[in-house]
């Protein structure tokens, strides 16, 4: 089963105050066909996808409308969720849900990894019966008594059904889409936007396999690893070529980022140190440290003054 895009734009009142929307037609099959949308700032710059879905959920033999409003990043990473103005949503025999129960499906849509991942429509149907059972403590519910502690009672499907669509076929789609705006300017703005998922994603345009970065962006690589990160900190600078750092202006800056880094940052910079050519002045910097610093710190910067 394969899915087509249909490109059109909408000037409109989209959510959350933005300016624009454009719509994209998603086809996932011969009978299914929605609409996911993406909004704009007013200068046409994307922000985030969102859909508003319209589904059924059916269970022992009755089915109830679903209307929930779902938002993305722009790489398609499920972000929340709200409802539509007078909705809500309901459990088995009618039930509105508590605010409890809104804030447990919020945790249940955040996680990528949940079980719904191996998990089937027909896996949650109570063995003997031709229906799908909203009820945790169904007696013939293997599935769903493993399954208890990560579901909402009541609402076992339509925990199912939205956890489907969050993390479904929909999602390659906003990858598709956000590469039609690959620009100089959204990668600017990716690399320095803080979110790692957006700061990975431009990495790899504008880093070579050898870790050579065009010229353009080295100064939000330099960004990068001095901001708040560390892990994405660390992971750039160990992917980083050595000619990045070879000038003695680069290494100048290398050792204000040392300066100020946590220890994790600091030791990643000392091994990298090991794999170039440093400057005099970095040798001063380093033999000057040499007095405060702890052993493992220690052992690294003579083993560097030592290659050099």
């Amino acid at each position: 089963m394969f899915l087509t895009t249909v490109f059109m734009l909408l000037i409109g009142s989209p959510s959350r105050g933005a300016d624009k929307v454009r719509e994209f037609q998603i086809v996932e099959n011969d009978t299914l066909t929605y609409t996911l949308k993406l909004a704009l700032d007013d200068s046409g710059k994307p922000q985030y996808f969102f859909r508003n879905i319209f589904t059924p959920v059916c269970y022992t033999g009755e089915c109830k409308p679903v209307h929930v409003n779902f938002y993305w990043d722009l790489l398609g990473n499920y972000v929340r969720y709200d409802l539509p103005k007078g909705k809500i949503l309901t459990k088995i025999d009618h039930d509105e849900f508590k605010p409890e129960d809104y804030e447990k499906l919020q945790d249940i849509l955040a996680q990528p990894n949940s079980i719904f991942a191996d998990l089937q429509m027909e896996d949650l149907i109570v063995k003997g019966t031709e229906n799908l059972s909203d009820s945790v403590d169904a007696k013939s519910g293997a599935t769903l008594k493993t399954i208890k502690n990560q579901v909402i009672d009541g609402a076992v499907y339509t925990c199912f059904t939205l956890w489907k669509i969050a993390y479904g076929k929909a999602v390659p789609e906003m990858k598709k889409i956000i590469e039609s705006y690959n620009s100089p300017a959204l990668l600017h703005s990716f690399l320095s936007s803080g979110n790692y998922n957006y700061q990975y994603w431009a990495m790899e345009k504008v880093m070579d396999t050898k870790g050579n970065v065009q010229r353009d962006y080295e100064a939000d690589i330099e960004k990068v690893i001095g901001g708040k990160n560390i892990f994405i900190a660390k992971n750039t600078l160990q992917r980083l070529s050595s000619d990045f750092l070879s000038t003695s202006k680069r290494q100048a800056w290398m050792w204000e980022v040392y300066q100020k880094s946590s220890y994790a940052l600091q030791i990643a910079i000392l091994k990298k140190a090991q794999s170039i050519q440093v400057t005099d002045s970095l040798k001063g910097n380093l033999k000057a440290s040499l007095e405060k610093s702890n052993e493992e710190q220690a052992s690294l910067i003579k083993q560097i003054l030592t290659k050099n």
